[in-house]
């Protein structure tokens, strides 16, 4: 007869303890103990699969070589990962969360405002067969953490919101499979210039930190430091112009122009139109005239038809420029004294990731006056079309001012 309840009690002491393989060897053994209708015993009181327990007996007998002293299973064995068999189901995914990623600059992680189960809703209408767990996981191996509500409180919430947002997509989407370039831009947090405190920490000789200002008041002849950023969304490569004068849309505007120059042209030699997804404020705001009247300019320049299409109001760390390049940027230069100009480019400029991010940066010692008014007239003169969707968020300025 079969004693069960010390087969149980010997399991339930061991399992803890037990890997898998350690798991499966005491089954079999057990049940090679109990001989007759060991194995459908055993199976019953540990949950193995008989199935599992008989491949088992056969090692334990020497008819199967068992699996290598570092594995727990045979190379091959066990069941594929659900993206081994089902291809589709991470770019599916990529595709759902891209226009509802946020970023934080002062940190690569990156997080979405849909929820896994929301996800997974939406990943079984397109025919895969998922739950909200393995969305979590699979949000993690893409880089995605859960924030706390304090990372994601952007006041109230436009009605179209994430309209705009699919919008965007849909316009960057068509420009990138069309091998036109679409950017991203932005101004990064202004720095201070000189031998402050950066945050962070960076390894130095035991006992010898960097020695910086106990206060943090701007030195008159170095000033703040203002980067504007354009990301590269199809290519992976970011252009920093850092600034010395003021943040105008006449210097964020030359920040596109030297990108263009430097980068651009070169990656989209016959492209004729250009995407740039921007904030809806600073130097780059949909409400500026400024802005407006220097992408006429640079679109005659260029000779390219220029598309803009602004965040929502309150959404700022959605920009993918946030999380694919200044985070890094961030992560680069912590703990290190922003102690010059010259130092800040060099920082930006060794910038990279494992994924392939390239920086270029360069010093913009131009000089770019406050308060410049744009008048009626000349607003008049813009080649500018409005879309139909949001207007006063989306539109086209082409070459050509209107007489």
């Amino acid at each position: 007869m079969i004693d069960e309840a010390g087969i149980r009690q010997r399991f339930e002491a061991l399992a803890p303890l037990l890997d898998e393989r350690g798991r499966r060897r005491f089954a079999a053994a057990e049940a090679r103990s109990a001989g007759f209708g060991g194995v459908k015993v055993v199976s019953r009181i540990t949950g193995i699969a008989r199935s599992t327990i008989g491949r088992a007996l056969k090692e334990l007998r020497g008819e199967t070589p068992p699996p290598p002293k570092d594995r727990v299973r045979r190379p091959g064995g066990g069941r594929k990962p659900t993206t081994e068999i089902d291809p589709t189901l991470m770019p599916d995914l990529q595709r759902l969360v891209d226009p509802a990623t946020r970023g934080d600059p002062m940190s690569p992680l990156r997080w979405t405002s849909k929820s896994a189960h929301k996800l997974a809703a939406e990943l079984k209408a397109l025919g895969h067969n998922v739950s909200a767990s393995l969305v979590a996981i699979l949000l993690k191996q893409l880089g995605y953490r859960l924030q706390a509500n304090r990372k994601t409180l952007e006041g109230a919430d436009h009605p179209d919101r994430d309209a705009q947002f699919e919008y965007i997509n849909t316009l960057t989407q068509s420009a990138l499979a069309a091998d036109e370039p679409a950017i991203s831009v932005d101004t990064k947090k202004k720095e201070l210039v000189g031998d402050f405190k950066n945050g962070g920490k960076e390894y130095e000789p035991k006992g010898q930190p960097e020695k910086v200002r106990v206060h943090d008041f701007k030195i008159p002849e170095l000033g703040r430091a203002s980067p504007y950023g354009v990301y590269d969304i199809g290519d992976n490569k970011g252009w920093v112009s850092v600034g010395m004068d003021h943040d105008t849309g006449s210097f964020a505007v030359n920040a596109i122009r030297r990108w263009w120059q430097t980068m651009g042209r070169d990656r989209y030699p016959t492209t004729k139109a250009l995407l740039i997804n921007a904030d809806g404020g600073g130097s780059n705001g949909a409400r500026l005239r400024l802005w407006k009247y220097e992408l006429q300019n640079l679109a005659d320049e260029l000779d390219l038809t220029i598309t803009v299409c602004h965040l929502p109001p309150g959404t700022s760390k959605w920009n993918k420029i946030e999380h694919r390049l200044f985070s890094f940027i961030t992560q680069n230069w912590r703990g290190r004294p922003l102690v010059s100009y010259q130092t800040i480019v060099q920082l930006i400029a060794a910038t990279t990731t494992t994924t392939g991010l390239k920086v270029r940066s360069e010093l913009d010692t131009n000089s770019y006056p406050a308060g410049i008014k744009i008048t009626d007239e000349q607003m008049s003169r813009l080649n500018l079309q409005r879309h139909d969707f949001h207007g006063e968020w989306n539109y086209t300025i082409r070459p050509g001012r209107l007489t």
